[in-house]
């Protein structure tokens, strides 16, 4: 899960789109020279918000997750104490080397280089996690990724969605309705979300019910 834009116009992010969506050069050369190119395992800010997403996940331990646009794998690091496999991919072959090198000591975690649609497993997931790369795609793009990301979490399933809100030159679509495509995608029930100035987090759930129903508090 990556960073993106300040407001001094750095772009950090995610770089999980298709190859004929993203230039996917530029997040090669990047991670030429750097395993860590926008200093996320330094930045307070970065930090701080892997640690509120991680609070944010409903259940203590999920089965199988997959994440999408995982770049060098900090968050897929925290997710890994936290899930019994995890299938994590990026178009970037620099970012998937580097996210395996990082990632090597979790034989349960598989990273591979690939991109949304085309890359889903055809697998079912209990926890999906899409960070910082909704904006990357056009509306009906999209709108279809959305869509088979939903007939992917299982019947109990937990979706999960971070992303910036600044303007910057690469964003085709804005973080709301990122976020009300994935709401609409059909039979998903918000948790939580959590709004700053910076970005937005929101979970969904395939069940009505809250994490204190389930444990049997109300």
């Amino acid at each position: 899960m990556g960073a993106v834009t300040s407001a001094e116009g750095v772009r950090s992010a995610s770089s999980s789109v298709s190859a004929a969506e993203t230039d996917l050069a530029y997040f090669d050369a990047l991670y030429a020279t750097s395993d860590d190119p926008w200093s996320m395992s330094t930045r307070w800010y970065e930090q701080r918000k892997r640690a509120l997403l991680s609070a944010m996940l409903p259940r203590q331990r999920y089965a199988r997750a997959f994440e999408p646009g995982c770049g060098n794998g900090l968050f897929t690091e925290v997710l890994a104490q936290r899930c019994d496999q995890i299938i994590a991919s990026d178009v970037s072959e620099r970012a998937v080397l580097a996210s395996q090198r990082r990632l090597h000591i979790h034989p349960h975690v598989q990273i591979s280089q690939g991109g949304l649609p085309t890359d889903i497993p055809a697998e079912k997931f209990d926890l999906i996690v899409i960070g910082e790369l909704g904006y990357y795609f056009d509306g009906p793009s999209w709108m279809k990724v959305a869509s088979s990301l939903r007939e992917c979490l299982t019947e109990d399933g937990t979706l999960m969605a971070c992303h910036w809100k600044a303007p910057f030159d690469e964003r085709r679509l804005d973080t709301l309705t990122v976020h009300r495509t994935l709401n609409d995608s059909g039979g998903l029930h918000r948790q939580s979300l959590h709004d700053e100035p910076d970005f937005l987090v929101e979970v969904w759930t395939c069940s009505e019910l809250s994490l204190a129903a389930q444990e049997g508090l109300r």
